[in-house]
């Protein structure tokens, strides 16, 4: 009885037990110690053999429910088609014998055929077969051959031979001998296949339930190769993402990461720990620095407010010395004078120069009318005409209401002048600039079009990359129009269209 209870002491399974867990921490301390590349091999091992155990598994399960089966079949059919074929020659033979026609002896021999290849089609392996099935199959090739001889030498002589009724009974004969052995080679056969179809049919009931266990038991590998791939790997790599938002958030007062990897991710969690230190040592060391610079930079800047003031200070005097009203009251004394003196051209240039001035004096606002534009626009034309004469000519198709359209300050005159300065000015015999303003869809569509010696196709590519990549290229004055309809009026463009020696055309669409 003693002996008895100590068997049954609970304290040998708390010993087991704490064996067991011994065993577990030890086995996943060394697979801490794995690198990752050997944790990664290991875990493709461990899928690859799962995949193979699983494979060769359903390999032998189809082997053992299909391919038996189907032997037992087979061997059913092999007996049966002989016993089939047995018996049709039989009738044939008996047709022939008793009225040779042709049809029937091609029917007799196609037959013959398929007897002798059920008979030679059997199975007559003693290891397979059996002792009792074996002489079976021994009997029926044995006697087929003898068979065969008589029936050919019955059938080449078929009435000219003596005995012919004895010859005749005689095959009768040997065809029931054959019929019958292969009657019970098919009843041994059947018996036998019945008896290895009740073995198998026990082991298949079975064969769920292997398959279910089987099946559990691959799971439960894959789930704890999973959990420690997850737990060496994902983990580690979780806490690092987690850690480096905080630090991407300007959070650097947080804990450390700590894992128990001993391999790349344990080397790289320590490494980002320092560096994690390190770069918060590093910012406030920057942010004592700043406040000392922000400190020097207000005291610069307050030198620099003040040195800006007296710049400015000595710029306005400097330009009181040529104060462009005095330019331009200076412009209307001489215009008085050109009209006191019959010098009515002269008098008209000075008032048309005059008028640019005061424009230009008084156009601080971003925006004026388009009838404003327009009239600056004639009297810049108006000078240029003095200039060229016959060689310049313009007209004006102002298709919108020219005093309720705001259009941006100093865009037609800029882009009449550089029709002139780029376009016609090069050209011996001059040529002509079309100003054509309407409307359409809501936008407001300006269009200046010359007659000049146009762009080549290389400069007017350079011109518009220009254009796109600095708004402040301003070498024809379209850089500054560019920059300001596109600063003021979002959804605005401007394109450009030339041909060399025939022209160029500048499109301004605004939305209104």
């Amino acid at each position: 009885m003693v002996l008895h209870f100590a068997y049954f002491n609970p304290e040998n399974g708390v010993d087991t037990m704490m064996r067991q867990s011994k065993l577990a921490e030890r086995i996943w301390q060394k697979w801490q110690a794995y690198t990752i590349k050997k944790k990664i091999m290991t875990f493709t091992a461990v899928v690859f053999l799962i995949i193979l155990l699983s494979i060769l598994f359903n390999i032998l399960i189809v082997k053992y429910s299909m391919v038996d089966f189907n032997n037992i079949l087979n061997e059913n059919y092999k007996c049966n088609y002989f016993v089939q074929s047995i018996e049709k020659e039989t009738e044939l033979f008996g047709k022939y014998t008793k009225n040779p026609e042709e049809e029937t002896k091609l029917l007799l021999e196609k037959a013959m055929e398929d007897t002798k290849e059920a008979v030679y089609n059997l199975t007559f392996e003693y290891r397979q077969l059996g002792e009792l099935r074996y002489a079976y199959t021994w009997a029926v090739r044995s006697s087929y051959e003898i068979y065969v001889k008589n029936r050919d030498l019955f059938l080449n002589c078929l009435e000219n031979q003596d005995n012919y009724i004895e010859k005749l009974y005689e095959i009768y004969d040997m065809q029931s001998y054959l019929e019958k052995y292969g009657n019970a080679l098919m009843d041994e056969t059947i018996a036998a296949s019945s008896t290895v179809y009740r073995e198998k049919v026990s082991t298949l009931i079975i064969l769920p339930g292997a398959v279910l266990f089987f099946g559990i038991l691959l799971m439960v590998c894959m789930a704890g190769v999973a959990k420690a791939m997850n737990r060496a790997i994902v983990v580690p790599v979780m806490k690092l993402m987690d850690t480096s938002k905080k630090i991407a958030a300007n959070e650097f007062l947080i804990e450390d990461i700590e894992v128990e990897n001993k391999d790349e991710l344990g080397e790289l969690v320590q490494a980002f720990n320092k560096m994690k230190y390190a770069t918060r040592e590093y910012i406030v060391a920057m942010e004592e620095k700043r406040a000392t610079l922000d400190m020097l930079h207000n005291e610069e800047v307050q030198r620099l407010e003040a040195e800006r003031r007296s710049e400015t200070m000595r710029l306005e005097a400097l330009k009181n010395q040529i104060n462009p009203h005095f330019l331009f009251n200076t412009l209307n004394v001489i215009g008085g004078m050109a009209m006191l003196e019959n010098a009515e051209t002269t008098g008209q240039m000075i008032k048309a120069l005059s008028s640019l001035f005061r424009y230009n004096l008084q156009s601080s606002e971003t925006e004026t009318s388009l009838a404003r534009e327009l009239n600056i626009l004639r009297d810049y034309m108006y000078i240029q005409k003095m200039r060229f004469g016959d060689r310049i000519d313009y007209e004006i198709e102002c298709l919108v209401d020219e005093e309720k359209t705001m259009v941006p300050t100093f865009i037609l005159q800029p882009l009449a002048e550089n029709a002139v300065i780029h376009g016609l000015a090069h050209k011996e015999e001059g040529g002509k600039i079309d100003i054509c303003i309407r409307e359409s869809e809501e936008k407001l569509i300006i269009c200046v079009k010359d007659t000049g010696v146009g762009i080549n196709k290389e400069n007017l590519k350079a011109i518009k990359e220009k254009l796109e990549e600095d708004y402040s290229f301003s070498n024809i004055g379209l850089g500054n129009i560019y920059r300001r309809i596109k600063l003021a009026y979002p959804g605005s463009s401007m394109d450009i269209q030339s041909i060399e020696n025939r022209g160029t055309l500048i499109e301004i669409v605004i939305p209104k």
